[in-house]
């Protein structure tokens, strides 16, 4: 599939350009942004084709408009997660009352969306869920009981699609069903953040007791959850890899302004790692692009995952390197009510360290690589 762009897709890179700089400078409520972004046109392009979204965007200008944004001093996205990795899933696997309900709040940037998957005994073997969503005859609920962990944004969302066992008794990836679930349910459900060692509290424990998720807000019908859930994992991939490696650009360049300004880069080694981290960077565009219209095979979202996790991990390491005995000195002094600060190389090595855990840790890509590509024997689960 050919990705070059054209010249109808520089003029919408322009516009979006434009737009992002009218727009985007100062833009701090996250919330009213989304609203913004929505009113504009700008989330969900693409999904015309299946009668939603806003504007109608080629798959080379859905890469323009993400890599603009990577540049823009916009803020970072509330509703990726609804935007990026419900929608397609609801487009593919949803009924038509369910595409209608919770397409278009996505698109407006109205409704927020936070993923209930990993659990503190089943992290990165997800088959080992054990929330559990039980029905009672004759009512038009299931009523969720368990716990989430690592819920990204779950302090903001809305609403949570969550996989929970539904058949009782079931194992493994049998018996799941991937239920969508409101968060303003008091009692019923709690949100509790994590402090990371970044300071920040990007994620989120979710409680679950007895919360409440209408029959026709299962998506892909009962017990079929480990089909969708699995479909929904293959959106983590695609466009928003190719935005993510402008961010990344932007942190490499700033690692060698750092190992200039400091004589790091006098150094042949590091040297010699600056452009192998360049050269590697360069690699995953060309494979992002090669792969975006789906040709890389079963294996090509692993395959992306181990490339860019452990890339960043190590700029991420690189980063302090070229600090040299200053990178573990913090910008500002200690004080009861910021124990410590993190400058941005600091908060890029910190960070960095959870690159080959979430979104599948860099064994469970290998696994897949292994025994859906290379054929190889499967690897022994213990029973749950």
């Amino acid at each position: 599939m050919d990705f070059g762009f054209t010249a109808e897709d520089d003029a919408f890179r322009a516009e979006v350009r434009a737009w992002l700089a009218a727009h985007a400078q100062g833009a701090r409520d996250r919330r009213a942004w989304e609203r913004a972004l929505g009113k504009a046109g700008w989330i969900g392009l693409g999904w015309a084709q299946d009668g939603y979204g806003n504007r109608t965007a080629s798959l080379t200008q859905q890469v323009a408009w993400a890599e603009e944004y990577a540049r823009s001093p916009a803020p970072p996205r509330s509703g990726h997660i609804g935007e990026n990795l419900l929608a397609p899933t609801l487009i593919v696997h949803g009924t038509d009352a369910q595409k209608s309900r919770f397409l278009p709040p996505i698109a407006a940037g109205d409704e927020l969306w936070c993923q209930g998957y990993s659990e503190p005994g089943a992290g990165s073997d997800l088959a080992g869920v054990r929330t559990v969503a039980v029905r009672e005859a004759g009512e038009p609920y299931f009523r969720i009981t368990g716990q989430k962990i690592w819920t990204s944004l779950a302090h903001e969302a809305d609403w949570c699609f969550v996989l929970a066992r539904t058949d009782a008794g079931s194992r493994r990836h049998h018996g799941l069903s991937f239920l969508l679930v409101p968060m303003d349910q008091p009692g019923r459900v709690e949100v509790r953040p994590i402090r990371q060692m970044t300071g920040t509290s990007e994620f989120n424990e979710v409680f679950f007791d007895g919360a409440r998720a209408h029959v026709e807000h299962v998506v892909g019908g009962e017990g079929q959850g480990w089909s969708v859930a699995m479909s929904l994992l293959g959106f983590e991939r695609g466009v928003s890899t190719l935005a993510q490696q402008i961010g990344f650009a932007e942190e490499l360049a700033a690692v060698v302004r750092t190992a200039v300004a400091t004589g790091a880069a006098r150094d042949p080694v590091v040297r010699d790692r600056i452009v192998r981290q360049w050269a590697e960077l360069r690699t995953m565009r060309w494979n992002a692009l090669r792969t975006l219209g789906g040709s890389g095979g079963p294996g090509a979202p692993s395959v992306a995952k181990l490339l860019w996790a452990g890339w960043h991990q190590r700029l991420g390491e690189l980063a302090v390197l070229v600090r040299g005995a200053a990178a573990g000195v913090g910008p500002a002094d200690w004080s009861p009510h910021a124990p410590y600060g993190l400058d941005t190389a600091q908060h890029l090595f910190l960070f960095s360290r959870a690159d080959t855990i979430y979104g599948g840790s860099d064994q469970v890509q290998r696994t897949i690589i292994a025994e859906r590509v290379l054929g190889l024997p499967r690897e022994p689960k213990g029973v749950v």
